[in-house]
């Protein structure tokens, strides 16, 4: 199946709306906004299909205009069933001058024998702030599918006014690598990343955070242009997924769009 999804923000009234959106299946988009007077707009991304199936093909586009902000989330963990080929996705943000970006996905499950790449570009222009966040599991844990998946590659790279600023590039090949070994899972089952882009003095507040979990092992580390990304390892999603929640929240996600 290819699907497509296509939204674009406005701002109306120091207010973030939806200007257009244009969707094929198995994607619904909800506003799950409660109070309207909110300048941050809160949409649901939903889906019809179970999950990511073989020979699937998904293209997303995310376009967020100048001093509007925008939180996308997710509604259930992402499946990636079993396959005898693979599936892809192409994501891509584009967001203009004093805008704000989340999006922190439930996170992904990948079934024994699948293969999944998605490519992920996010375009800042200046003065943009983004929470950008993924969590990978090693499978159906209580199935006994513990890095039974043929491959799972994310390929993630921000850049601000054209510039490549942040890539990264998680390839996961159970059948080809130990993960069990030095600098891959070191026992750990469960992996999350974070990129938080235009915030101030985050990485101290982070570090008190995550000191304070139980089961886990962590890095934070500073990039350009106020940038800090948190890796996670640990044991179970819901814990890691709460995290990231969690840091985003500290670090002011609903910032109000900028004055105009």
């Amino acid at each position: 199946m290819i699907a497509e999804l296509h939204i674009v923000t406005k701002l109306r009234d120091g207010i973030t709306h939806l200007g257009k959106t244009y969707c094929t299946p198995p994607f619904k988009l909800a506003d799950v906004r409660e109070d309207k007077r909110d300048p941050t707009l809160q949409l649901m991304l939903m889906s019809s299909s179970p999950g990511i199936l073989d020979g699937d093909e998904y293209h997303v586009k995310i376009e967020v205009d100048e001093n509007c902000a925008l939180d996308l989330q997710t509604q259930s963990y992402q499946r990636i069933f079993n396959m005898k080929g693979s599936a892809v996705q192409q994501f891509e943000v584009v967001m203009q001058p004093h805008s704000v970006f989340s999006y922190i996905p439930h996170p992904s499950v990948p079934h024994e024998a699948s293969s999944f790449t998605t490519r992920n570009k996010i375009h800042l222009a200046d003065d943009c702030k983004l929470i950008w966040g993924e969590v990978l599991t090693c499978g159906r844990k209580l199935n006994g599918e513990v890095f039974l998946f043929n491959k799972y590659h994310s390929i993630t790279e921000v850049f601000l006014n054209g510039k490549l600023i942040i890539k990264e590039n998680l390839l996961m090949q159970p059948g080809q690598s130990n993960l069990n070994a030095m600098g891959q899972m070191e026992g750990y089952t469960h992996q999350a990343s974070l990129i938080c882009i235009g915030y101030q003095t985050l990485k101290e507040i982070i570090n008190s955070y995550l000191t304070n979990e139980q089961h886990i092992a962590y890095g934070v580390t500073e990039g350009p242009k106020c940038a800090i990304i948190v890796r996670i390892l640990g044991q179970k999603s819901e814990q890691l997924h709460h995290c990231l929640k969690y840091i985003a929240a500290m670090v002011n996600v609903k910032t109000e769009p900028y004055a105009v």
